[in-house]
């Protein structure tokens, strides 16, 4: 006779009774990996679900192929890079209607769901050093481009490649520039701005050490920048396995400000805190 205990032992061993595991990812920068984990602490802490996490995967084409072929459920993603990077669409200074035009195409195109955005705009942002800021009154990057002193340039790997870009940045704004712009990893930006290896940064407005070095961000007085408001991007196959799912996910939109996500960013690169324990922190007080 097959008895429930044996039963029980078998479906165990067979992995039957495992519940799925759920598997993060994230881009390879800090603010990326931050969300990741913050992501993944959440579902771990109200679904009781295992989660693997894939964090620092890589570049945006690179993340988005691994939740299109199912090797993560979810990683968070920038509805600008969505629209111009992923979707190769025009650019649009409209908020709402992006983030509406890159759900509806996700949706369509790959059965992806977009979730509401956490809250804060990370665009890019063209820094320079207070001192030459200050020295040539120089606020917007259409006074950059007065400027008769050429600029060195850094950048990230992806900026001078992607349509919303160096090339269109150049296109706006015809920016003097010395020679080719230097690309290099985003954490080395500022301290190359720092030692005067370059004389402005393409970087990003929710970097932690914006708010703790003597830099200028210069505006983008006529609104080059596609919004970049972050979100969740989730595959629907995981949604729907997973109840509750997209609710503890959803407790996270709206939750973090501009200058919230920059603190936990600082946390991270400038006071070289773990980021499991960052993340550990924040959630601990959000309601």
């Amino acid at each position: 006779m097959f008895r429930p205990a044996i039963a029980l032992l078998l479906l165990a061993a067979c992995g039957c009774s495992r519940p799925h595991r759920l598997t993060v990812g994230s881009k390879n920068f800090t603010e990326q990996i931050v969300l990741g984990e913050i992501l993944a602490q959440q579902i771990e802490r109200r679904l009781g679900v295992p989660v693997d996490r894939k964090l620092d995967l890589g570049g945006t084409l690179l993340t988005q192929q691994a939740l299109r072929g199912g090797e993560i459920d979810l990683y968070p993603e920038y509805t600008g890079t969505a629209l111009t990077a992923v979707l190769k669409l025009p650019p649009s200074s409209d908020a709402a209607a992006v983030f509406e035009r890159v759900r509806a195409e996700y949706r369509q195109r790959w059965n992806l769901e977009w979730l509401d955005p956490f809250g804060f705009d990370n665009t890019f942002a063209m820094v320079v050093r207070g001192a030459d800021a200050r020295a040539g009154s120089i606020q917007t990057l259409s006074d950059a481009a007065r400027r008769k002193e050429a600029w060195r340039l850094g950048m990230g790997y992806e900026f001078l490649q992607r349509p919303d870009g160096l090339a269109g940045l150049q296109a706006t704004y015809h920016v003097p520039l010395i020679g080719t712009p230097k690309t290099m990893d985003l954490g080395l930006l500022y301290p190359a701005l720092e030692q005067n290896q370059i004389d402005m940064a393409a970087a990003n407005a929710t970097d932690g050490m914006l708010s703790v070095l003597d830099v200028t961000v210069l505006r983008d007085d006529r609104h080059y920048f596609p919004p970049y408001q972050a979100a969740v991007v989730v595959r629907a196959q995981s949604l729907a396995s997973h109840p509750g799912l997209q609710a503890a996910l959803e407790q996270l939109s709206g939750k973090l400000s501009d200058a919230a996500m920059r603190s936990l960013n600082y946390q991270v690169d400038g006071r070289h805190r773990p980021v499991a324990e960052v993340a550990r922190e924040w959630l601990a007080g959000i309601r």
